[in-house]
């Protein structure tokens, strides 16, 4: 079998997943032990977090990191698991769309099956690209994975909830200028609310992902709103890390341990990472 055959397979089997009420559950990845680690637990896939990647890569989040580190990084994720990858592309490492899909082919390259692509601006005018800005960005990812013969599960990230950009009318249009370029699915991070969630779910013809952790309704509830696609993002990793500044604070303030009770045995951990190996 060719990669490109297994690239192919292993995108439809990621894109099956997506169901409307049977929501596919993703906890986030950032480097390739934490990938096994959720590989083993039993998710049917991994995606990666921008944020989580670019903090293990000594980066901050929000188009900081450049597409080469991100891309190695994600290869080293997608070797290291049997189950599809999607990775987080923040806004496509990339100043235009010639970029995005530029971005795109080394992502499929690198072993990916799905990306997300984020309509947020950092710098300049505005928090949000404009709509037919992004729309480019997206044909252009489309196109460059069609080109390839892989269909890249292309999701678009509407950040108008999350950086107070717009409601429901507005994250809706977007939703629908992005299907129309080319977006397999949409993501509507920090919208969590039951009611708005319903009325994207409703309003958006694709696979409706949401963003939670702490306080945010279980998945049960989401799925019987319509969610199609259940994010951590950052949030495990944000967690992991702040088991480390515990246990450092208490090991440096009172010579003590307790906050690395709880860990991953060594042998375990060393015996998930040499499988394959």
């Amino acid at each position: 079998m060719t990669n490109q055959n297994t690239l192919r397979d292993r995108a439809l089997a990621f894109r099956a997943l997506h169901v409307p009420g049977r929501p596919l559950i993703l906890p986030n990845a950032w480097d390739a032990a934490s990938a096994r680690i959720v590989e083993d637990a039993g998710a049917s896939a991994v995606a990666t977090t921008s944020a989580g990647l670019a903090w293990a890569l000594g980066v901050a989040d929000g188009d900081r990191l450049d597409r080469e580190r991100a891309l190695e990084a994600v290869a080293r994720i997608t070797a290291s698991v049997a189950v599809p990858v999607s990775a987080d592309i923040e806004s496509g490492f990339a100043k235009d769309p010639v970029g995005v899909a530029d971005t795109v082919r080394a992502v499929l390259a690198a072993g990916a099956v799905g990306v997300n692509i984020e309509d947020a601006l950092y710098g300049g005018e505005g928090v949000l690209r404009s709509i037919a800005e992004q729309a480019e960005r997206i044909a252009a990812a489309r196109e460059a994975a069609d080109a390839e013969g892989v269909p890249l599960f292309v999701n678009a990230r509407i950040d108008t909830f999350l950086r107070g950009a717009g409601g429901v009318d507005a994250t809706l249009e977007r939703a629908a200028a992005f299907r129309a370029a080319g977006a397999d699915g949409i993501f509507v991070p920090g919208a969590v609310e039951p009611g708005t969630v319903k009325e994207l779910a409703d309003g958006i013809e694709a696979p409706l992902n949401v963003l939670v952790g702490p306080g945010a309704p279980p998945v049960a509830e989401l799925a019987a709103l319509g969610v199609a696609r259940v994010s951590a993002g950052s949030s495990i990793a944000a967690a992991a890390y702040a088991v480390v500044r515990r246990a450092a604070r208490e090991l440096l303030d009172t010579g003590t341990y307790g906050a690395q009770t709880g860990g991953l045995g060594y042998g375990e951990l060393n015996s998930l990472l040499a499988r394959g190996n």
